[in-house]
């Protein structure tokens, strides 16, 4: 390596970090004032966004040189990012002027006694691929802004020999740099000093020349490439507030109105118990694992029972079995398969009563859970009545994940709900209605996969009330593998979906019809369908934050975020009367469990805009259900 400098009497002034909008073109204006040219030494990405000013510089009669492409420290940057940089910053110079420059300044460099054993392996790299490093020998410290005169002493030579000086027109405020060259400019050249561009001053033969036509269209493609990019990370930016403005928003809700419901419950006053008999529905294919604990823990009601269990087409003995428990209040009835809509149905047909309870062949009801629910029909405006569904196989890390979202998600929702008076899912793992009702609306439709929440959305378009009772309870199994979690949400999600395209005339109804389009349909269209949408590119541009932008931000906003899902969990938690144990399986369900179901999400969307018929998934049973033997299950 060798080392030039300018020729005596002579000044190369070397302006870094621009262009920008604001300070660029006024040095160039003094510049020309006073008949100098300079050299600039551009950052990429700035000259990106500005490209007329890049043009203006070379039309002027200056020099470009690179200062990379994001202005990284070359020094402590490995080898594969310092190519990228300077291949990345002299594409981007040829996308924009059509020249290639051999001339580069690594950002936070000086002056040769600076040159560390880091910056002397980045020079060495970027003489390689035929770069000449520039350095300074007198540097402005405008950076500093230590006003004019300071600057104007410091970009003075102190004798006759050649200098390079260092200063900026971009990274701040520069009108200090402006003033001071105004100002030094005329004195120095009175004084016989003659500036000239960086490669005139060393001898060099010229910095720039013209760039290849494969070179300009590769370097058009990139300029192409980064532009969008830039786009789209500014889209993604503003995904990412709006993000976290809806995040914030559900919170706020979802926490007031379970704080609203709570004591709205406590406040009130109970009239005449709903002591009548309730027929209580189970529909049931194929469910030998479970069956027995379902049917023992309905007849083991408090409140007065009658079961119907309607065997659909099962082929492993699941009537047989519930036949040989010989419990008394049960009737099974066999039909063929024609799935869950007709199965219950054909309940319909069978039951005594005007009361109704409809629970899966998965679910298990505490002894007082008939009751709690039917105790809501007391209003006659009341049409049905969602209960609390608790996951019952919750010892694996699966298992608390899902415990956590039925807790958080569906039960805070669900008071949210109850309060805004727009109930739009009333599960079918526990669920009470008004017979009377259901025939209104024509019994339960086949029409989506998820005929709970059509069946809910046709009752209060019918002009029901739909209410939760969360001391309601009722358990079942959850998913315990990823595979069957993924079969049974991709149903709940797609089935969700066609039931609000086909209740979407609530949006312009009245009356309840009204409150459940215009805040339920919006509800779930805002927080269960475009939130999922974009939250992976949110997570997209978190990972790209980490890396590329300050990771200390990112990681600050994703732990704001983390205690925000913790107090809801505790605040959730203790109203469900549930032990907070679980709650510790909270981040890592944000990082793995959360991605999936936005995945599923977003699978669904795609599958129903695309008109594909999805067929019915059915979930795997373990026979991990138990008969409750009190008020309430440990966890």
């Amino acid at each position: 390596m060798r080392t030039a400098r300018p020729a005596d009497g002579v000044v190369a002034l070397t302006f870094d970090d621009g262009p920008d909008p604001t300070w660029t073109p006024q040095v160039l204006d003094v510049l020309r004032r006073h008949h100098v040219k300079a050299t600039f030494f551009v950052v990429g990405t700035q000259a990106l966004d500005h490209p007329d000013l890049v043009r203006r510089i070379l039309a002027e009669g200056h020099e470009i040189g690179l200062h990379t492409l994001t202005h990284v420290d070359l020094g402590t940057a490995p080898e594969w990012q310092r190519r990228l940089e300077l291949r990345e910053a002299q594409q981007v110079l040829v996308g924009v002027t059509g020249e290639t420059t051999a001339l580069l300044r690594p950002p936070y460099s000086s002056d040769n006694s600076a040159v560390d054993d880091a910056l002397l392996s980045a020079m060495r790299s970027a003489a390689d691929g035929g770069y000449v490093t520039a350095l300074a020998t007198r540097d402005g410290e405008d950076w500093r802004r230590p006003g004019v005169d300071a600057i104007v002493r410091n970009i003075t030579p102190s004798g006759r020999a050649g200098e390079v000086v260092l200063l900026h027109d971009a990274g701040g405020d520069r009108s200090q740099t402006v003033a001071a060259l105004d100002r030094a400019l005329p004195v120095l050249q009175a004084d016989g000093v003659r500036f000239e561009t960086l490669s005139q001053s060393v001898g060099m033969a010229g910095a720039m020349s013209p760039a290849s036509p494969l070179d300009r269209l590769t370097a058009d493609t990139l300029v192409g490439v980064l532009r969008f990019s830039d786009w789209l990370i500014a889209v993604i930016g503003a995904v990412l507030v709006l993000s976290g403005i809806v995040t914030a928003l559900r919170a706020v809700l979802v926490v007031g109105a379970a704080a609203r419901h709570r004591r709205d419950r406590a406040r009130h006053q109970p009239g005449e118990p709903v002591l009548e008999p309730v027929s209580v529905l189970v529909p049931a294919h194929n469910e030998t694992a479970g069956i027995e604990a379902a049917v023992r823990s309905i007849a083991a009601s408090t409140h007065p029972v009658e079961i119907i269990v309607v065997d659909d087409g099962s082929t492993d003995g699941t009537a047989d079995l519930v036949e040989s428990l010989r419990l008394p209040g049960v009737i099974v009835v066999r039909k063929e398969n024609g799935g869950k809509p007709s199965a219950l149905n054909e309940g319909l047909r069978h039951a005594s009563h005007d009361l109704v309870v409809m629970v899966d062949g998965d679910t298990v009801l505490e002894p007082d859970a008939v009751h709690a629910l039917v105790q809501r029909f007391a209003d006659p405006r009341v049409g049905a009545v969602s209960g609390n569904t608790k996951v019952a196989n919750r010892g694996g890390i699966l298992g608390r994940w899902q415990h956590i979202e039925y807790v958080i998600g569906f039960n805070l929702d669900r008071r949210l709900f109850d309060i805004a008076e727009c109930m739009p899912t009333v599960p079918g793992a526990i669920g009470g209605f008004r017979r009377s009702a259901l025939a209104r609306v024509g019994g339960v439709s086949d029409d989506t996969l998820a005929e709970d929440t059509d069946l809910t959305m046709a009752l209060a378009r019918d002009g029901w009330r739909v209410v939760y009772e969360d001391t309601a309870r009722a358990w079942t199994e959850a998913p315990a593998s990823l595979g069957a979690l993924w079969r049974q949400r991709y149903r709940w999600c797609y089935g969700t979906l066609q039931a609000m395209w086909k209740h979407r005339g609530a949006l312009v109804q009245s009356g309840a019809a009204g409150k459940l389009g215009r805040r339920g349909l919006t509800y779930l269209l805002a927080f269960q369908v475009l939130l999922p949408l974009l939250a992976p590119a949110v997570d997209v541009f978190a990972l790209y934050g980490l890396v590329f932008l300050d990771p200390l931000r990112v990681l600050l906003v994703w732990l704001v975020f983390l205690a925000v899902q913790l107090a809801m969990a505790v605040y959730a938690f203790r109203l469900d009367d549930e032990p907070i144990g679980p709650i510790w399986t909270l981040p890592l369900q944000q990082v793995v469990y959360r991605q999936l179901m936005y995945l599923v999400v977003v699978q669904s969307v795609f599958t129903a805009a695309a008109g594909t018929y999805l067929r019915w998934h059915r979930m795997d049973r373990y026979g991990s259900l138990r008969v409750p033997v009190a008020s309430r299950v440990d966890a």
